[in-house]
């Protein structure tokens, strides 16, 4: 270093830790940077800890879990099991007030809660994992995005393929350009919300319930509804159906989309959709549909050419001739294709598994594949936030990552439900040849809620 040249505090640390100086860094040392130091275990909080919250907690469990909150404790029996010592709390405001020693707080709610409580928890100066979709609606999407940018904590998104092998795959062999040009693209979610679909997607309820029976003892069912307009209680929505509801969920574009979409708009650098249009069948004002054709169109960006992108939500798509007789196309319950001038490319839900199809064209590539570039995430998903939160690099799927891609899916699900096309001005946020869509890109909050 020049002597004549200013060093700021964080600069000298941050060198001196690079070259081996500091082994173990004391908390108040970098406290100011809003980093916890990975010489200690962060301290967590989870909120919506019944269902994947539960599941994501469990990941986490080598750090501190140290409080609990769901407004059903019933349902949640199995986390305060596994973690007998957190304390236990029903309003995540309360444990925001009281629980001043938390670092960061993982959300495993309902999608229509996600966003109140990931920028209650950011304002509060807490790192936060967010399981997905991100937020229910666009304006959500950006919001969360700003608050992530201007708190400066560490987030990320439970996309956890994005943190695979599979996913990087994609990315370097579409970059390497191994398929050509990719102009078109087809993913799907095969789980229908009618049976044989899986129950949790599958209400046997598919519209709004005119009876009233008891509510479970100690749930909070007004906690529960959140921003969400009111409606009386009813196991049509709680616990786990509610995802097929519009007012809480963001069906199987919100949930297998997000997951499956992934490494196709990171791969191809997808920006947001000049236009989607859908078709869909039983449309109702209460639940998704039965199941959708929804059809993105993104323009060209730099040297790539326009793509169009087609989800099929309950159904699959057209089998490719490539593909060999008997071989599954992606994976049991979904999955991508991606067709380029030089090849096609198959993936399961998660990006996991790609190969090129047919066999043959995997066999001749795997000799002359490219070298890896992007960095792998040995830790896993779940590890690389935690180490993020204590100062050790970034996040693989941060919050403006994942506001982006949630944003393509939410504008998915506008389309389907006005079952038809909406033209999209990202930069005004506005669908513009449609105005009754444009209720759905931020619809109004219950009294006594806001972001």
């Amino acid at each position: 270093m020049h002597a004549s040249a200013p060093v700021s505090r964080r600069h000298f640390l941050s060198a001196a830790s690079a070259a081996g100086l500091f082994q173990v860094v004391p908390r108040h040392v970098i406290a100011a940077s809003g980093q916890t130091p990975p010489s200690e275990k962060l301290n967590i909080a989870g909120i919506g800890v019944g269902g994947q919250g539960f599941r994501d907690l469990q990941n986490l469990a080598e750090e501190n879990i140290v409080a609990l909150c769901d407004v059903d404790h019933a349902y949640a029996a199995k986390a305060f099991e596994r973690f007998p010592g957190a304390k236990r709390y029903k309003d995540y405001r309360e444990m925001l007030e009281k629980e001043k020693g938390i670092d960061a707080v993982l959300i495993g709610t309902p999608d229509h809660t996600h966003a109140v409580i990931a920028a209650a928890v950011m304002r509060a100066g807490k790192h936060v994992f967010c399981e997905k979709p991100l937020t229910h609606d666009v304006r959500e999407a950006r919001a969360l995005a700003h608050i992530a940018s201007e708190t400066k904590v560490r987030t990320q998104l439970g996309i956890q393929g994005h943190s695979g092998e599979g996913a990087r795959l994609i990315y370097e062999w579409v970059r390497a350009g191994a398929l050509g040009e990719i102009r078109e693209v087809d993913a799907w979610c095969s789980l229908s919300y009618h049976p044989p679909g899986h129950a949790n997607w599958s209400p046997k309820w598919m519209r709004r319930q005119d009876d009233a029976p008891p509510m479970p003892e100690g749930l909070e069912w007004d906690l529960w509804l959140g921003p969400a307009p009111h409606r009386p209680y009813h196991p049509a929505y709680h616990p786990r159906t509610w995802r097929a509801w519009w007012d809480f969920g963001n069906g199987m574009m919100g949930d297998r989309g997000v997951h499956t979409l992934d490494p196709v708009v990171w791969a191809l650098d997808l920006g947001l959709p000049e236009s989607v249009d859908a078709t869909s069948l039983d449309i109702n004002p209460d639940t998704h549909p039965l199941a959708s054709i929804v059809t993105f169109r993104f323009p060209a960006k730099g040297d790539r050419p326009p793509v169009k992108l087609t989800w099929y939500d309950g159904l699959r798509p057209p089998r490719p001739p490539q593909l060999e007789a008997g071989r599954i196309l992606g994976g049991k319950e979904g999955g991508a294709l991606l067709k380029g001038s030089k090849g096609m490319l198959a993936c399961g839900v998660y990006g996991d598994s790609p190969r090129l199809i047919p066999e043959s064209a995997m066999r001749d590539f795997l000799p002359n594949r490219p070298a890896p570039s992007l960095p792998r995430i040995e830790e896993g998903h779940y590890a690389n936030w935690a180490r993020a939160c204590k100062g050790q690099g970034q996040a693989s799927a941060d919050f403006a990552y994942g506001a982006h891609l949630t944003e393509i899916c939410l504008l998915g699900n506008i389309a389907k439900r006005i079952d038809g096309r909406i033209d999209w001005d990202a930069a005004a946020m506005r669908v513009t040849n449609n105005e009754e869509a444009n209720r759905h890109v931020a619809p109004e909050y219950r009294a006594g809620w806001s972001l």
